[in-house]
């Protein structure tokens, strides 16, 4: 299976679950130099929110958000300053997709939002 389609349906399902709960989502997919952004959005407070999305179908491997690890958050911290520089309100959020197949489709089981997770 394409695991491409999977994270763009990962990242679909994290995107309307901040629409929901009253982001405004400002990028999706945004590439720089040094690696890509999943999303970036504005909470209502006003904080840029630079959001790492993780699609997994189970947890047998460890919670989605382990995946994230040091140096991946180094990669981000400095993305997100080349995108939004260093003097802004920011924070890293992780969202966790857990899926399943179905006869019918990918079921999304669970979100998980990690709010200033590193």
């Amino acid at each position: 299976m394409n695991t491409g389609g999977i994270g763009k349906i990962g990242e679909d399902a994290a995107a309307a679950y901040l629409m929901k709960k009253g982001y405004l989502i400002c990028e999706r997919n945004y590439r720089l130099r040094v690696g890509e952004l999943d999303i970036v959005a504005m909470a209502e407070d006003g904080c840029t929110v630079f959001v790492e999305v993780k699609t997994r179908k189970s947890f047998d491997f460890g919670y989605a958000s382990e995946f994230v690890n040091r140096k991946k958050q180094q990669k981000l911290r400095r993305a997100a300053e080349l995108y939004a520089g260093r003097d802004i309100y920011m924070r890293f959020d992780i969202i966790e997709v857990y899926y399943e197949l179905r006869d019918d489709g990918i079921f999304i089981k669970e979100i998980n939002h990690i709010e200033d997770a590193f």
